[in-house]
């Protein structure tokens, strides 16, 4: 190739995935090509962004090089061979740190991959590294990091979204062409609202969680997130399916969301706007790119009506009080006994002091707050009035949802109330940091699936904004079919794709 090594760069740096890998696989261009030129790019831009917490680096190359020996050997490859990932740290991957943005973890390298990485093994997909996220999940602007915040590439003074901004951030800079999340109450889809990005939860149990260090188990989910809605679909069949290790994975055969994204087609869907997901707190330019989206799809031929979930308004409640309990009790492996940090162990105290020790230093101030509340929620003489309250309530959640997909096929909502806010606005008010996920946290608490995609910039501070598809358990497709048909209208709205717009760093 002609081309000088920076002008190379950024133009593989700058494609999607699905387009790098048809390059790829057409010998156009090699994987170790594609991987060193992203690579080079995390080296040239990282250091304001802050999107990675490691990077494979030589390791990276070794799997590119050996993908590039493969298609050499005539061996046939998946869709997505040799285009490189972004891996948010909660996912184990053998040999390699896994932190969860916490101090306690410091040091710990798994023995064993989690099945989303087997899988994207399996597919060939080159893994640049693992990013940066809210310390165990638990936040909503990737500042609850223990090794600091990562910054928005729209804006280096504003958040990427949390807890997975890390992986949305190293989307949004053109650090990676495809991303791994996971989203327990909109960690995929808020940091994908706020970057420009699309990111999806599927089906509860659509994903494995083997090997995704839990924060709330009956919530977590693991999901892909990428630059386009396709790109995403196929990162979403990669890594799906039935694991009988995960004994919450769903033993049916996954939705075909890689041809629901190619056909892109609402024409008779019916579309339920959720009247309890708008209006009174949302940024008023939020509101205005949502409703102009929402034209776009009747002008499509999609059906429009208007739906009502009234148990909505007590999902943040009751997230607030089953995700604390489950957390305090997934957190209590993290002793300084077997892996990770161990403060005290100098044989002046005892096991129990060495615990409290490592505890008292290795976890953050958000999750010692959500350690205490769940703790609380789950004792004695409180269980029933809590925890178990708040169970009920997840049921009504439930059969609203039920209800409004009667007569709707999908739902849709902003993704979030407000475009990126500034570092350090919300970090001290943690009320106003849970209202960032008002809209996203009923789709975990009932299991369903959903996705954010971008729908243009907000008139008053030229920044993202994310409209939510919400679609039934194990239809994971329709978001692709409306998400699909939604971006190719707003392509020819805009003249191009909005992530191209970023700024360059």
């Amino acid at each position: 190739m002609a081309a000088t090594a920076s002008a190379m760069e950024g133009d593989l740096t700058r494609q999607n995935a699905s387009v790098l890998a048809r390059s790829i696989a057409e010998g156009e261009v090699s994987a170790e090509e594609v991987t060193q030129a992203h690579l080079d790019r995390i080296a040239g831009v990282d250091e304001r962004v802050h999107a990675f917490l490691h990077v494979r680096g030589d390791d990276a190359i070794e799997a590119a090089r050996a993908i590039d020996r493969k298609r050499a050997a005539g061996v046939e490859l998946g869709p997505l061979a040799g285009v490189p990932l972004a891996l948010k740290d909660v996912l184990t991957m053998k040999g390699v740190p896994t932190t969860c943005g916490s101090r306690v973890l410091e040091g710990w390298r798994p023995p064993y991959d989690s099945t989303v990485v087997e899988r994207l093994k399996a597919a060939d997909v080159v893994i640049l590294g693992k990013t940066n996220m809210d310390e165990f999940a638990m936040g909503s602007s990737t500042e609850h990091s223990a090794y600091g915040p990562t910054r928005n590439p729209w804006d280096l003074e504003r958040i990427p979204g949390g807890s997975g901004g890390g992986s949305a951030a190293a989307l949004a800079s053109f650090e990676a062409p495809l991303a791994i999340g996971s989203d327990t109450g909109g960690s995929i889809r808020q940091p994908a609202a706020v970057t420009g990005t699309v990111g999806v939860k599927p089906t509860y149990g659509g994903v494995s969680r083997y090997g995704l260090v839990a924060l709330a188990s009956s919530l977590d989910q693991a999901g892909p997130c990428a630059r386009t809605v396709l790109d995403t679909a196929l990162l979403h069949a990669a890594i799906a399916g039935h694991d009988p290790r995960d004994s919450t994975s769903i033993d049916a055969s996954v939705p075909d969301v890689v041809g629901a994204a190619r056909r892109g087609d609402v024409r008779g869907l019916r579309v339920g706007l959720v009247k309890e997901l708008s209006g009174e707190g949302y940024q008023a330019g939020v509101s205005q790119r949502f409703d102009e989206a929402v034209r776009i799809l009747e002008g499509l031929g999609a059906e429009v009506v208007e739906v009502s979930c009234p148990h909505f308004e007590y999902a943040l409640g009751a997230y607030y009080l089953i995700l604390p309990s489950e957390a305090s009790s997934n957190l209590a492996k993290f002793d300084g006994m077997r892996y990770g940090l161990r403060a005290g162990d100098d044989g002046r105290h005892s096991v129990e002091e060495v615990m409290a020790l490592t505890r008292e230093a290795g976890f953050g101030a958000e999750v010692k707050r959500r350690i205490m509340i769940g703790t609380y929620a789950l004792s004695s003489g409180y269980y029933d009035a809590y925890y178990g309250q708040a169970q009920k309530v997840r049921t009504l959640i439930t059969r609203d949802f039920n209800a409004a997909f009667e007569k709707a096929d999908v739902l849709v909502s902003p993704t979030a109330p407000t475009t990126a806010f500034k570092i350090g606005d919300k970090v001290d008010d943690p009320i106003a940091m849970y209202l960032n996920d008002i809209a996203t946290i009923p789709v975990n608490l009932a299991g369903n699936a959903a996705m954010s995609l971008p729908i243009g910039l907000a008139p008053e501070d030229g920044l993202p904004v994310g409209l939510q598809i919400m679609a039934p358990p194990m239809a994971d497709d329709r978001l692709y079919l409306v998400g699909s048909a939604l971006e190719s209208a707003l392509l020819d709205t805009w003249g191009h794709l909005l992530i191209e717009e970023v700024p360059a760093l």
